[in-house]
């Protein structure tokens, strides 16, 4: 190594370090190219032994032969203190010890120390060069999950954009939609044109933002494994064990193996177009007429109504649907009815005294179904449930009931309702497969819920014993 005096004289005496560029002036003296044109800017003197400098020294030659011989102690030097770096970088910084041992529980370079310690209690150890091998063998198994991962997450994104602009132009497509029929309709309509259409461009922006949110999840996690795709195969190039485990352990971070190659794309879902606006879609005049009666004509449901019950009848406009007890008459001889004469009682006889008649009351519940099935399209139909302590009305299994002051759902929904509707409006949207209640005296949105098609409209009350005056009515229009 050369002493303190010798390395001394790689210096330039005005910088006091390694020469670069070094020029030679008439004295022999030897500066840096620009410390020694600063010097000369002020004046026209050697900085060491004041000798004069003559107006040609502006172009002073370069000293080849320091120059050269302080590029190579330069290069000598940083040699030196890489193979020092080299050396301290495998020893322990805590106990200076070399690292010689591989941490499998907490994956981290450890020295004989570090292994007896507490922070390591317990823990299982393995040569540097032995834990190696199958680490790698890891590294590669998950190589193909990364790729498959990064795959299946980049079909998600593209189906998620692709959502994105369906819903755009649905969004467009229904404000067209509404701006033409709102056309139809006089001055002071305007201002509900402006509420739904209000309505819609927020249902837009939130159905986009949580479209926007998971695409955004989506390329995080792709962009997140495309850097593990590209991180890996570098470490998995290092073909030396101890330097392949180093990097390992300097890039991991705080996670384990399974943590940092966890497939995102299982754990990712599309959201996909459920823009709508419900009857609005379809029945936008209808509604609108419900607020002003004067102004559209409607277009309900014509619906007819059908039972196979015994005593259940249904109106001849198939409006009504009605129970009327069957009245029974048992002829009687004294305390003993006739006998049935299939039976093996067909040679006793008993003379006929009178006849007693009773209500078949067996029958509790009226049911029906409507005539037509729906199938596609939009539909729309109102009930008279009145003042009734039971009914059940909707499709056959997707329904809304009333049971003395209750109000439940056939998905087990209790809701809470203010008032006691007298009407109940019923929409069906057979495309989107969603059912819709309402109470129709003022159009206030009850429930919707998830349906299936084909179906028919269902109806169910209770009755009491006799005649039942206040049936089950569908409204016509």
């Amino acid at each position: 190594m050369a002493s303190a005096s010798y390395t001394e004289d790689w210096n330039c005496s005005i910088c006091v370090t390694f020469f670069t560029d070094p020029v030679v002036l008439l004295c022999g003296h030897s500066f840096c190219r620009e410390c020694i044109n600063l010097s000369l800017s002020s004046q026209r003197q050697c900085p060491q032994c004041r000798a004069d400098v003559p107006e040609t020294g502006k172009c002073l030659p370069t000293n080849h032969s320091l120059k050269s011989l302080v590029e190579k102690e330069v290069d000598k030097l940083r040699r030196e203190h890489e193979h020092v770096k080299e050396v301290d970088e495998w020893l322990c910084h805590e106990h200076e010890e070399r690292l010689k041992l591989f941490c499998v529980t907490d994956q981290q370079l450890v020295c004989i120390i570090c292994r007896d310690g507490e922070k390591h209690q317990g823990h299982k150890f393995t040569p540097v060069k032995e834990a190696a091998a199958p680490l790698r063998e890891k590294l590669e198994a998950y190589m193909q999950g990364i790729a498959d991962d990064v795959n299946a997450t980049a079909r998600l994104a593209n189906t998620q954009r692709e959502e994105i602009a369906k819903t755009k132009d649905k969004a467009q497509q229904l404000t067209t939609q509404i701006s033409t029929q709102f056309k139809e309709m006089h001055q002071f309509l305007w201002k509900r044109e402006d509420e739904i259409k209000n309505d819609l461009k927020l249902k837009e922006e939130n159905a986009l933002e949580e479209m926007s949110d998971t695409l955004n999840t989506m390329e995080t996690a792709l962009t997140e494994s495309r850097v593990l795709e590209e991180n890996v195969p570098c470490v998995l190039e290092i073909t030396d064990s101890e330097r392949f485990i180093k990097s390992w352990t300097e890039n991991k971070g705080e996670g384990t193996l399974e943590h940092l190659f966890r497939p995102r794309a299982n754990e990712l879902k599309v959201v996909n177009d459920s823009l709508t606006l419900g009857p609005y879609e379809s029945h936008l005049q209808f509604f609108m007429w419900k607020e002003m009666l004067q102004v559209v004509q409607p277009r309900a449901e014509l619906l007819s109504l059908r039972s196979g019950i015994q005593n259940i009848t249904v109106s001849n406009d198939g409006r009504n649907l009605m129970y009327s007890p069957i009245i029974i008459k048992e002829p009687r001889c004294g305390n003993k009815p006739v006998q049935n004469t299939s039976s093996y009682y067909s040679n006793v006889h008993y003379p006929v005294v009178n006849v007693s008649c009773r209500e078949d009351t067996s029958v509790r519940v009226a049911s029906a179904f409507s005539s037509n099935d729906f199938t596609s399209g939009q539909h729309y139909w109102e009930l008279e449930v009145g003042e009734r302590d039971y009914w059940k009305v909707g499709l056959e299994n997707y329904y809304l009931s009333y049971n003395q002051n209750n109000y439940v759902t056939s998905d087990h929904t209790q809701l809470t309702l203010t008032g006691r509707p007298q009407k109940i409006g019923i929409y069906l949207d057979c495309l989107s497969k969603k059912l819709s209640f309402y109470d129709a005296e003022n159009m206030t949105h009850i429930y919707t819920m998830s349906t299936s098609v084909p179906a028919k409209a269902y109806f169910e009350y209770k009755f009491s014993q006799g005649a039942d005056h206040n049936p089950l009515r569908v409204c016509w229009f």
